[in-house]
């Protein structure tokens, strides 16, 4: 038998378990092919499972982090203009060094292009980059370039730095301590879905113009977020550490659970505690869509969900832009979204997920 046919042999009689990705989901996915990976150098503080790696330099910690962004899934460039995408693409890498109680200092920018692409596009593109750049003070240090079939592909890292006693993790928060969100939820998925519903009607009947009057904070809040650096340095200012904290990147659902399953605890958050826009109500309200289901689901949000602990509360109540809405339980409790009408139900990761094939926004 030649090695050709002897190599044929083999991989028929094999027959590989095929496991559908949609089944594991996007996190189950992390969590199987990096489970067993261990640090092998005392310099990595910390490495998967928090919103940057920590790398011990010296007198501080360094913060490094990776997004990436695909077109068709993450972006949509028949109403996001390639600036706004450069300034999303660099402020949603900014929003995880903040995460980490940090300070974003550098980034690399890689890019996979089709040829569909002009110069001037990607000089669009890169205008946004910069302009984030310029506002957040991050400086571009590199990155690479490459073709691509179709479509464009987006990585940026973001490095940061934060001093040693002031990093905040997501696995640190205690039982009593306070749940906290900056700004409000829901807006950026409510102007997601405006944008989908006037593309759609766009291209039934391109003679229509979109129905975007009103909106124009929800339409913000999808096309060009900000990272909410205002609220670490408030921290700073009052002498404040969260005992655990995440951005709000894939809906407070989400991030409650990653909040809870590191750190090992239950909570309670209130429906009626949640901040959302009344633009955002007037939106989901128009759509049907309950805007709770809005906030907890919907993600792109960018804020900061934190914990605090008790002692803090008077401080933290001062802050306009920073909601108290609920509180950590023990793990026993569960993790519970307590309705207005007082139901205690059970929170479930709904939100955005790249590798399912069906979204589902209930929770």
């Amino acid at each position: 038998m030649s090695y050709q046919m002897f190599t044929f042999a083999v991989m028929i009689e094999q027959k590989p378990t095929h496991t559908s990705l949609s089944e594991l989901g996007e996190f189950g996915l992390i969590d199987h092919l990096t489970a067993g990976i261990a640090p092998q150098h005392a310099s990595s503080v910390k490495g998967i499972g928090d919103d940057a790696a920590v790398i011990d330099t010296g007198d501080a910690y360094s913060l490094i982090s990776t997004d990436l962004l695909n077109e068709g899934i993450h972006f949509d460039l028949a109403y996001v203009p390639l600036k706004h995408l450069g300034y999303k693409a660099a402020v949603v890498n900014f929003s995880d060094i903040y995460a980490m109680n940090g300070t974003p200092k550098q980034i690399t920018v890689g890019i996979a292009v089709s040829n569909r692409f002009s110069l001037e596009a990607l000089e669009e593109f890169y205008a946004g980059i910069r302009l984030a750049c310029e506002k957040y003070q991050v400086d571009i240090v590199g990155g690479d370039t490459t073709s691509s079939r179709a479509g464009l592909f987006v990585s940026i890292t973001v490095v940061g730095t934060v001093e040693k006693q002031d990093v905040v993790y997501r696995s640190t928060a205690g039982e009593h301590d306070l749940i906290c969100v900056s700004g409000d939820l829901g807006s950026a998925y409510a102007g997601l879905l405006l944008l989908e519903r006037e593309k759609a009607v766009f291209l039934a009947d391109p003679n229509m113009q979109p129905d975007l009057e009103g909106y124009d904070y929800p339409i913000e809040r999808q096309l060009k977020p900000e990272a909410r650096r205002d609220i670490v340095a408030l921290f700073k200012e009052h002498g404040i550490k969260p005992t655990a904290m995440i951005d709000v990147s894939d809906g407070l659902a989400s991030e409650l659970l990653h909040i809870c399953k590191s750190s090992g605890v239950g909570c309670s958050v209130y429906e009626e505690k949640i901040p959302i826009d009344i633009s955002t109500i007037t939106l989901c309200d128009s759509m049907n869509i309950d805007p709770t289901t809005a906030a907890m689901n919907g993600g792109e949000d960018y804020e900061l969900l934190f914990t605090i602990s008790q002692r803090d509360y008077e401080a933290i109540r001062k802050f306009q832009e920073v909601s108290v809405i609920g509180h950590v339980m023990d793990a026993g409790s569960g993790m519970n979204l307590i309705s207005r009408s007082g139901q205690a139900i059970p929170i479930t990761a709904q939100g955005w997920d790249a590798l399912r094939e069906e979204e589902n926004l209930d929770f």
